[in-house]
């Protein structure tokens, strides 16, 4: 980069999906949140893809999709599912009405 042609740059928000501008930019950004937590717990846990498969019952390669990112065709509650499976308590809480469009937020404790 040199001084005369400086590189713009812009700030993201806290959603990159968003930022890139895709439909269902929050559901993305849960669900990868999920697989990381799922790939973390799997090294965690010092299992192998294998040993996790047949832990939470789905195909090895399908796990080796998910701690890659490639959640696509997953559901949220197929990745919760997981995550119990895994060793989680997963805690839904449904808050009071609001004046907005409701929303839905991961935290990990």
């Amino acid at each position: 980069m040199s001084r005369s042609n400086p590189t713009a740059i812009e700030e993201g928000s806290t959603n990159v999906y968003e930022d890139l501008g895709y439909a269902h930019a929050a559901e993305m950004q849960r669900k990868a949140q999920l697989a990381a937590e799922i790939a973390r717990t799997i090294q965690a846990r010092g299992l192998t893809q294998q040993d996790a498969a047949a832990l939470v019952g789905i195909d090895q390669s399908k796990i080796s999709r998910i701690t890659r990112g490639q959640f696509r065709g997953i559901s949220e509650a197929k990745l919760l599912d997981l995550v119990t499976k895994l060793g989680h308590d997963v805690k839904i809480v449904i808050g009071p009405i609001q004046r907005r469009a409701g929303r839905i937020e991961l935290q990990f404790a």
